[in-house]
């Protein structure tokens, strides 16, 4: 009796185990370590397949961006999607906790309900991914990657338009092997994941416990060779110690082929990339054995095995993996060897493309950063800035407010401006959050026109600052020693800081220190936190005339006579010209330095060394005493520019300082000679890498030119939006367009700007400047200026980088000479293969280039009004720059498929002029020679 309890005992422990083996999956982690976000749901919920879902409103609590889409009548999914118009910073991330050295598939479910027009990028982390555009009603974009911090983040970077989304879904792999550890700094995209199971819905959980979606096949596809057929297998029963990646519903069904069994994928991306190819075998036809179903493998035709044996070795089923390089199209092909009675075989398989990931933001500035922004944030929960804050502080693209730069490798914040609060939703008040100090590589600090209070923290003695901006907030106590005493510190400004002590210790270093309490009354101080900047108001220029003249008097009375020495007539190493405006806007210094003649001979060799020629006069190549090389440019006697021209530019580029804008270093004016001295482009200009010498010599690729025109583009709007006072150049061209060591665009030659009329001026100038070819026609029939003179010129400058071609050139064929004129009609008839630059044909994306040209064509509209001002022609090219550094595959399929997303913007017609309206300047000037 006893031994037949025992017995049944056993045998009931034996099917306890085995319905645990049957519940409980060995290979990867349960729902309840899955993350699942609704985005906009109004409550957590659990959908039919046992997931959980939270919704996102922990992390973005606004609902103003929430819509339900209307989609198809047979979707039954979740239908709502969050949309992030932009109020400030330049991406949304989500925050999802991960668990460092662990591997995660992460996904994100798009859906467009035709509400609004977007393309945006998707990062994971700071590594792009995939774009997404509203032109397709829903994308779904998964990844694969290991967890480098125990954070990660999902971005999704503005482009045009609002970015949007709908789910989010972070599932841990476990004992899923997708071999990260041979790739340790990429994220795998998925291209696909098929099996060939014969039912209507896609397989995933519960049956695929890691929630892998595999798509389903029911029928073959008519690319997947000749003769293929299905063969199922209701019951899997794996042989050997072979584990299953895939569930047993994958398994079920093969694809066949007597002979030859062909894969095909189209529509990759055309660049180069690696992509890892996951094959999974399983013997459906349990009467084959060992030897009876052999074949080879083939990759984009390379044999990677041989003579592969879905039963050899004990067991029925088998696992691949192999890399491949492809670009455009990657096909799979399995071909029967000869001897094997059957033909080969796949259940499924899964193709991944390799993108490096790219290194983060240092990690010091990054907890730092987070420190300043959670001391902020205590008494500015209200401010909107803090919504664009979330993420890597500088890339995929930095923050509101900061600047990064690259050091060792690693992006490192180099300048925090949090200045005028009342642009981010309310001024910035509290104390002045003492973690800044601790940015290692910080150089620049703005943080006034806020409401900031309390004392000025201490700074560490190794700090690299050059300028602190603390004016208009309400801080109190004295300065302390730390700050005053900063090796680099050049600007430090505490202007209208009532309670800051006025006594200055006798330890300062001398930098430029701007104090006092004039001109800070409430009612003023208010109207300079809403015209922040350096000061170009009325009358700065003929303060710095004056200045100037002191200058020029002094250095004429009192320099040394007798034997030339260089470094004695490196005339005031730090001179600086503080230009604030009538109004004592923010003060701002620029160094200009002043240069002896003999200095100037001295630095060029006596002008041996020939690198242009102006209208200006000559510009010759030299070298300073600090090893700096300078372009120097030189009068001529005969130039048709004179002392205007030199006296404006010197004093335009004394008030005004961009990174896309050739900085003027220095001049000199002796002996009759009017010199100016720039840091030396070692690129050269636009139009000679377009089609002069250098171009001959290394041709300017679409991504270089896209991102130079961006430069140019943002120089162009620093000038439009200078002080409250627009600068218009008057002579943007290709040639005042030049390029430093690092291919950086920076706009030139300003001796022809000048500031716009303002109400009351008159908006007729005497004389029209610019050059043949570049001008505005409204501007030259009508003699009336406006800073769409400049963007109509830009226009050109586009269709310049676009076409390679001169945009003026009488010795082609007649319709030719005007590059504007020529190129209209192919954009009208949607030919612009016709017109591109031969040199850059087929290496360049079709819709970042087609941005590019609607930018330029609205720019060459006939009538000012009908043009973009340079602050939206920016975001254009942001766009454009944004879509081909990130590369996806709905572009590509709309390229392969013949669709044309831009039919809309081909509608459009350039009316033939009429007797109203400006003409070309062709038909009103014979074409001179460009000045």
């Amino acid at each position: 009796m006893m031994k037949e309890f025992d017995y049944w005992v056993l045998r009931l422990i034996e099917f306890s185990i085995i319905c645990l083996l049957i519940l409980v999956p060995s290979t990867s982690a349960d729902e309840g370590s899955f993350v699942s976000i609704a985005c906009c749901t109004e409550s957590n919920y659990t959908d039919s397949r046992n997931i959980s879902w939270i919704s996102d409103y922990n992390q973005f609590p606004n609902a103003t961006g929430c819509h339900t889409i209307q989609s198809e009548a047979d979707y039954s999914g979740y239908n709502r999607s969050r949309a992030f118009y932009q109020n400030s910073g330049q991406k949304r991330c989500y925050k999802l906790s991960t668990e460092k050295g662990e591997d995660y598939l992460i996904r994100a479910t798009f859906l467009f309900g035709h509400i609004w027009s977007s393309s945006f990028s998707v990062s994971v982390g700071v590594t792009p991914i995939s774009v997404v555009d509203s032109s397709e009603d829903s994308a779904v974009v998964e990844g694969i990657f290991r967890a480098t911090e125990d954070n990660t983040y999902l971005c999704l970077v503005y482009g045009k338009g609002a970015p949007y989304i709908s789910e989010l879904e972070l599932r841990p792999l476990q004992n899923l092997k997708y071999y990260l550890e041979d790739f340790p700094s990429s994220v795998l995209k998925l291209v696909t994941r098929n099996s060939f199971a014969i039912t209507k819905d896609d397989i995933r959980y519960p049956n695929d416990t890691s929630d892998r979606i595999w798509k389903s096949n029911p029928s073959a596809d008519p690319g997947t060779g000749t003769g293929t057929y299905h063969i199922s297998q209701p019951n899997v029963s794996i042989s050997g110690n072979a584990t299953a990646s895939p569930p047993v519903q994958v398994l079920q069904t093969a694809l066949a082929a007597p002979d030859r069994l062909l894969l095909l994928h189209n529509g990759l991306p055309t660049e180069s990339y690696q992509y890892l190819v996951f094959l999974y075998f399983y013997e459906v036809d349990r009467t084959v054995q060992a030897g009876e179903r052999v074949f080879d493998i083939f990759l984009n035709d390379e044999l990677k095995k041989r003579r592969f044996d879905v039963s050899g070795n004990g067991s029925n089923y088998k696992e691949l993996s192999f890399t491949v390089t492809a670009n455009g199209s990657l096909n799979l092909t399995l071909v029967k060897v000869s001897g094997s009675e059957n033909g080969p075989i796949c259940n499924a398989y899964e193709i991944l493309q390799v993108l490096p990931w790219r290194p983060e933001t240092n990690k010091s500035d990054v907890e730092v950063i987070l420190e300043v922004r959670n001391e902020v944030l205590k008494s500015n929960q209200e401010s909107e800035v803090w919504e664009g804050w979330s993420g890597d502080p500088c890339l995929p693209v930095p923050w509101d407010g900061i600047t990064c730069e690259s050091v060792a490798g690693y992006a490192v914040i180099t300048v925090l401006d949090l200045s005028s609060g009342i642009q981010r939703g309310g001024f910035l008040k509290g104390p002045v959050p003492s973690s800044i100090t601790k940015l290692t590589y910080l150089r620049v600090l703005n943080l006034s026109h806020n409401d900031f209070t309390g004392n000025i923290p201490a700074f560490l003695p190794s700090s690299l600052l050059t300028s602190v901006d603390l004016s208009f907030n309400d801080l109190g106590g004295s300065l302390p020693i730390s700050l005053i005493s900063l090796p680099h510190l050049d600007i430090l400004n505490i202007r209208c800081n009532p309670h800051v002590a006025k006594d200055i210790p006798s330890s300062f270093n001398g930098s430029t220190l701007t104090t006092g309490q004039e001109s800070c009354s409430a009612q003023e101080a208010s109207n300079q936190r809403i015209i922040i900047g350096a000061a170009a108001a009325s009358g700065s220029l003929l303060l710095t005339i004056v200045v100037g003249i002191i200058f020029y008097t002094w250095r004429r009375h009192f320099l040394p006579q007798g034997k030339f020495d260089m470094k004695q007539h490196h005339m005031t190493k730090n001179l600086i010209f503080s230009l604030p405006s009538m109004d004592d806007l923010v003060m701002k210094s620029i160094s200009i330095e002043t240069f002896t003649l003999e200095y100037i001979e001295a630095a060029t060799q006596r002008y041996k060394t020939l690198i242009g020629e102006g209208g200006f006069g000559s510009v010759y190549r030299g070298t300073l005493i600090d090893g700096q090389e300078v372009a120097v440019k030189v009068r001529s006697a005969t130039s048709t520019q004179g002392t205007r021209e030199f006296e404006n530019e010197l004093n335009l580029l004394s008030a005004i300082r961009h990174e896309n804008l050739v900085p003027l270093l220095g001049y000199c004016c002796e002996n009759d000679q009017e010199i100016l001295v720039y840091p030396f482009m070692s690129n050269g200009s636009l139009q000679d890498r377009l089609y002069g010498e250098a171009a001959k010599r290394k041709i300017l690729d679409w991504p270089t030119r896209l991102s130079i025109a961006l430069g140019a583009a943002r120089g162009l709007t620093h000038l439009h939006n200078f002080a409250g006072r627009c600068i218009i150049h008057r002579d943007v061209k290709s040639s005042n367009i030049l390029l430093d060591h690092s291919m950086t665009a920076k706009v030139a030659d300003f001796g022809f700007s000048k500031y716009a009329p303002q109400e009351g001026d008159s908006c007729a100038s005497l004389e029209v400047r610019g050059t043949a070819g570049y001008l505005d026609p409204e501007y030259y029939m009508t003699h009336h200026l406006s800073a769409k003179s400049d963007v109509f010129s830009f226009g050109v400058v586009l269709l310049e980088i676009v076409c390679g071609r001169e945009p003026l050139n009488i010795h082609r064929p007649r319709p030719e000479w005007s590059l504007v004129e020529w190129a209209k009609p192919y954009v009208r008839e949607s030919k612009i293969d016709e017109i591109v630059d031969p040199n850059i044909k087929g290496a360049y994306h079709a819709e970042a280039m087609w941005r590019v040209v609607e930018v330029a064509l609205s720019c060459i509209e006939p009538f000012a009004a009908s043009r973009p001002n340079m602050i939206e022609i920016v975001r254009e090219l942001e766009d454009a720059l944004i879509i081909e550094n990130n590369a996806s595959e709905y572009m590509r399929s709309i390229e392969s498929s013949g669709s044309n997303r831009f039919s809309m913007v081909m509608e459009r017609r350039i009316p033939p002029p009429t007797p109203s309206e400006p003409s070309s300047i062709l038909s009103q000037m014979a074409p001179p020679e460009p000045r």
